[in-house]
């Protein structure tokens, strides 16, 4: 299958593209509520806290064709890699409980690896009733052409998640050596099937990480979050950090406002993160746009340490 989403045709558009990011700015939007959720451990019962944020952000899922999206990115021996089970698990319970009309789990990993496998030693197929069966290898999955991706050019992704009336971004709260964060947003990098752009998907890494998280952005506009901050990862991420224990789960269907407050939680200016300031048009970045459902930011916030290259993010 021929693409035009080639490094042939991203790196001469860029220049041109990057207009496309920087729009004029839109009238004022309506506030972006996002619940910040204490949670003391993975053993805590997730669901009602769960239920507690769906309720607090207005979340609606009756009658939806759902996709959760966790973060499965390599074998995890720390804990704080991959979206926890736990919160996974949980997350289905919760959609099921909405009355959702039916549940599904995709991921696409960068890596080149047997994704059911990797999800086996993340502990999904332990956590989940019936994993096998509700699991889209988006990797693999049939593909659509999508026009309009990064200025004028067009992307093949999969039909499961081009179908889904609802998207559920599970990431974790994790720095990253080239965005400087990756959270809701960043995770969406595994919709893109690596069977048409290769491992690791290097056709966005080309035409730029922040460039690339803002493209997917527009195409998937029906969204909601559950970061996963109970332990995260500082320093090296998305893979060589250390954990963090942050303590809490973010939850919204603003996922430029949940990434926000999720930076805010870990010391990190959000307008200072270029995808952020890139993404500015589709979700509220001002914190007096963001009503804080739950705990206060003060209340939860932690230092995240940064690699020296991001240094300049740090808040204050």
């Amino acid at each position: 299958m021929k693409t035009q989403l080639t490094r042939r045709v991203l790196l001469p558009a860029a220049a041109g593209a990057l207009a496309s990011c920087a729009r004029a700015p839109e009238p004022p939007r309506q506030p972006s509520p996002i619940a910040v959720l204490k949670a003391q451990g993975y053993a805590t019962d997730l669901l009602p806290l769960l239920r507690r944020g769906a309720q607090e952000c207005g979340l609606d899922a009756r009658g939806k064709r759902v996709l959760l999206k966790p973060n499965l990115v390599e074998f995890d021996h720390k804990t704080c890699i991959n979206t926890h089970p736990a919160v996974l698990a949980a997350t289905v319970e919760l959609f099921r409980s909405l009355g959702a009309a039916d549940v599904r789990i995709g991921e696409g990993p960068g890596h080149r690896r047997d994704t059911l496998f990797l999800a086996e030693e993340a502990g999904y197929m332990e956590a989940v009733p019936r994993f096998e069966s509700l699991f889209v290898d988006l990797n693999r999955d049939d593909v659509s052409r999508r026009p309009g991706f990064l200025h004028d050019d067009s992307i093949y992704l999969p039909n499961t998640a081009l179908q889904a009336d609802l998207i559920v971004s599970l990431p974790k709260m994790k720095t990253h050596h080239w965005a400087g964060a990756t959270l809701s947003m960043k995770n969406y990098f595994g919709l893109v099937p690596g069977a048409v752009y290769g491992w690791p998907k290097n056709p966005l890494h080309y035409a730029g990480i922040d460039r690339s998280i803002v493209g997917l952005s527009r195409i998937f506009r029906r969204n909601f979050a559950i970061v996963d901050g109970i332990i995260g990862m500082e320093g090296n991420g998305p893979i060589q950090g250390t954990p963090k224990s942050s303590n809490v789960i973010v939850m919204g269907a603003d996922l430029v406002a949940v990434d926000a407050t999720c930076c805010r939680i870990m010391g990190i200016d959000p307008t200072k993160v270029n995808y952020l300031g890139q993404a500015s048009d589709l979700g509220n970045l001002d914190e007096s746009q963001i009503p804080q459902r739950g705990e206060r930011i003060d209340a939860v916030h932690q230092r995240f340490q940064l690699i020296d290259q991001f240094s300049h993010l740090r808040l204050g």
